[in-house]
């Protein structure tokens, strides 16, 4: 792509697509979850909560450590189209494509993310665009197919 364009629909790159529904859907449930807890902790009398051992109350930790962990690679999901590649981080894993080897980005009904064909014959999961989402995804598979369609930097 040529450095410093302008992709349609008035977008400027670098743009970042990330999922919004699971987004707040996690985010509503881990809080919920933390109050229910907490709410539930605190109604013991403290005669019981002195039973907990440190053992059995360090593994209640690493549990909520753990969803919060998983949430987190959630919120990092995300698609950025740069001028010169495609960046996809899919939870811990961060993967940046040229636009050549980008050949097509589906989102067939149902699919829960956004997969990309790839030049080399594989496909990638592009979790940052949310089938969940609705007609924000479907602009954002639009907006990524405008990009893939712009011919290369020459």
């Amino acid at each position: 792509m040529p450095a410093g364009s302008e992709p349609g629909d008035g977008m400027s790159l670098p743009h970042t697509w990330r999922p919004y529904g699971a987004r707040i859907a996690g985010m509503a449930a881990g809080i919920g979850l933390l109050v229910i807890c907490t709410v539930a902790w605190l109604a013991f009398p403290p005669d019981i909560r002195a039973q907990f051992s440190w053992f059995q109350r360090g593994t209640l930790v690493f549990l909520g450590l753990l969803a919060g962990s998983a949430w987190l690679a959630l919120v990092r999901s995300r698609v950025v189209a740069e001028t010169e590649r495609l960046v996809v981080v899919n939870g811990y894993k961060r993967r940046d494509f040229e636009w050549a080897e980008v050949l097509a980005v589906n989102l067939p009904p149902g699919a829960p993310w956004a997969t990309l064909d790839l030049a080399d014959g594989t496909t990638v999961s592009a979790m940052g665009i949310q089938g969940s989402d609705g007609a924000r995804a479907k602009t954002a598979v639009r907006q990524l197919r405008v990009l893939l369609d712009r011919p290369a930097a020459g």
